[in-house]
């Protein structure tokens, strides 16, 4: 079946990385980040991880019971982190390469959905945010990482159907689509369905002008940029007013197929960053909307204005904030921060000026004359005195 591919994965930075993966086979290497499949475990726990209390947030929730419809290029459950993770027979292939929803040739989904829901393993630190949560995996792209929009509206609907709590879509196009269209149907009813329904916001921003790209753009889908290590904008992540939320994108480590881990860079693994912790939230109020989750999860994240900005929407996601900071009544749209109150005017005692130079040097010198004077008519003084002593003893 002959396909226009307009929707792509959001994460091939071949400029930033090398690290466009070729297809065709599971033993497909990175050329520029040396990543082959399988891949050596990566020992260290990556920067993004490092910067969450893991055990205070599982403590509360570990995405048990929740299942992460992750749309993309197939998930490989032959790597070992993977294995206990993915419900194959939830999911679909609706492409028409070899193989099923379990085959990942580029190696895209099988990140992605490691991000989200790994499992713990004693030879990395690295870990799913979500390390009970269910992934449900449906092939829409093919070999090369590229669908099309009519094969991305049926995943919409598959994961609907598949009982879906949270869809996680790492692809996008800038290619601007009807209101009506069929991606746009295929995202309201799941919106409808109460779905967290998350996209990435793509990676086409390096050269700093806003624009929109689909789904992430269209109403109710929580649009994700990336972020870097000191929570600004990936130098490539797409800006716009579109962007709701922002997570980590730089060098995100992940499970790749048939075992171990790679890193790689992209708003594609910002996106399942931000689905782990939506899985999170979801698990651990269960009556909470759609509309709840994606509300607190803005209202709760990490920025440094009061209000949400076109590079990283309503700011960082904070896994542990939103967690631990859940109100009573749930919140249906974020709202700006309190400003802070104004500081007490201050209790300034009156200005006394002092002299200046010229009124000092004018002082001095009038007292200069005034002794002056004073001396001369003591000398004067004195000369008189003894004139008149002298005439007398004369």
């Amino acid at each position: 079946m002959t396909r226009h591919r307009t929707v792509r994965a959001a994460a091939a930075l071949a400029l930033l990385t090398g690290a466009a993966l070729t297809g065709g086979t599971d033993t497909a290497r990175a050329t520029g980040a040396q990543c082959a499949f399988p891949a050596e475990p990566i020992a260290e726990r990556p920067w993004a991880l490092q910067r969450v209390r893991l055990d205070q947030l599982w403590e509360i929730s570990t995405g048990a019971g929740v299942a992460v419809a992750v749309i993309d290029s197939g998930v490989d459950t032959r790597n070992p982190q993977l294995a206990g993770a993915v419900a194959a027979d939830r999911g679909t292939d609706l492409t028409d390469d070899e193989g099923d929803q379990t085959t990942d040739r580029v190696g895209h989904g099988t990140r992605v959905a490691g991000i989200i829901a790994a499992r713990a393993s004693d030879d990395t630190g690295f870990v799913g945010l979500a390390p009970d949560a269910t992934v449900i995996p449906i092939r829409a792209s093919d070999a090369d990482g590229e669908g099309d929009v009519a094969t991305l509206a049926a995943a919409v609907r598959h994961a609907v159907r598949a009982d879906a709590d949270v869809i996680n879509i790492s692809q996008d196009t800038d290619r601007r689509l009807a209101e009506d269209s069929d991606l746009r149907r295929a995202v309201d009813e799941a919106l409808a369905a109460d779905v967290v329904v998350i996209a990435s916001a793509g990676n086409d921003g390096a050269d700093g002008e806003p624009g929109e790209t689909f789904p992430a753009a269209y109403r109710g889908v929580l649009a994700v940029a990336a972020s870097d290590r000191n929570n600004e904008r990936a130098p490539f992540s797409q800006s716009g007013d579109f962007v709701g939320i922002a997570a980590p994108g730089v060098d995100m480590v992940s499970t790749v197929p048939l075992g171990g881990q790679c890193v790689d860079n992209g708003t594609s693994f910002a996106a399942p960053y931000v689905a782990g912790v939506a899985a999170l939230l979801r698990a651990a109020e269960p009556d909470w909307t759609a509309e709840n989750v994606v509300a607190h999860l803005q209202q709760t994240a990490e920025r440094a204005i009061p209000g949400p900005d076109a590079h990283l929407g309503w700011g960082v996601v904070d896994p542990v904030r939103a967690l631990t900071e859940r109100p009573t009544v749930p919140p249906t749209e974020p709202v700006p921060d309190e400003a802070p109150p104004a500081a007490p005017a201050p209790d300034v005692p009156d200005l006394v000026l002092g002299e200046t130079h010229a009124e000092r040097a004018e002082r001095l010198g009038t007292y200069a004359v005034l002794t002056a004077a004073v001396l001369t008519a003591v000398i004067a003084g004195v000369a008189l005195v003894r004139r008149d002593l002298r005439r007398r003893r004369a």
